[in-house]
């Protein structure tokens, strides 16, 4: 029954391309024109932080080997561009949830493993932007990953207590200092020991990131990682 069921709806409400809006064999995918603006980082580039190598056999970037991050592994499943962003603020200013699932679908590769409990935990937005959005998108992606992977979710676990302002233009230092003291833990007791998987949509500079891997340290987290939808590879999309 739930195949035939299936097979209704797919003629029905076929799958489309999150890209495009073109029919597609399989759901939350792509279809080969879209497939081919989108560049997947998976699990290549350094080791820690996920940025991609060139012309190296090194599997740790420089930066990583002077300033160790607090932030353990880094991972994303695609690079920042016109397709992924677009995606993103269709998620985020959109509505469209679904997109959520989309994400998820190519973020949960990347997931490692722990010798540790693992905990699911989406960058958290202050209560003000969560009461004028109604959501928080990272929130829907780390259920949507919490479902694939059978991994724990507590999507209350990190709070943001202070409101900051777009960090867009900042320098790193200026980001730092924006965001730092921004988050509190709700309840260390679900943190300590645990490797806390962070959430996140998108990834520029990382400064928000190790401003929460900072707090989940404190509070007992044996180590933190970070999985994302897209990140910025390239300086100059920074600014926008």
């Amino acid at each position: 029954m739930k195949t035939s069921a299936r097979v209704i709806l797919d003629f029905a409400l076929p799958p489309r391309c999150a890209g495009c809006g073109t029919i597609v064999g399989d759901v939350h995918s792509f279809c080969p024109d879209c497939w081919k603006q989108v560049e997947f980082l998976g699990h290549t580039g350094c080791q820690t932080c996920g940025m991609p190598l060139q012309s190296t056999e090194q599997a740790t970037c420089a930066r990583c080997l002077a300033h160790a991050p607090k932030i353990a592994r880094t991972r994303a499943a695609v690079a920042y561009g016109d397709l992924t962003r677009g995606l993103a603020i269709r998620l985020k200013y959109g509505r469209k949830v679904a997109i959520a699932r989309t994400m998820a679908r190519f973020m949960a590769p990347l997931v490692g493993d722990s010798e540790n409990e693992r905990l699911l935990v989406p960058v958290p937005l202050h209560r003000t932007r969560l009461w004028s959005r109604g959501f928080n998108q990272s929130a829907l992606v780390a259920k949507e990953l919490s479902r694939r992977l059978g991994i724990d979710v507590q999507p209350a676990a990190l709070r943001r207590t202070r409101r900051t302002p777009p960090l867009k233009g900042m320098t790193a230092s200026q980001r730092k200092k924006t965001v730092s003291g921004a988050f509190s833990i709700a309840d260390e007791a679900r943190i300590r020991g645990k490797t806390i998987i962070l959430v996140d949509d998108v990834l520029t500079t990382g400064s928000t990131a190790e401003a929460c891997a900072r707090t989940l340290q404190r509070a007992g987290a044996a180590r933190v990682e970070l999985v994302s939808w897209a990140r910025v590879v390239k300086p100059s999309q920074l600014m926008r």
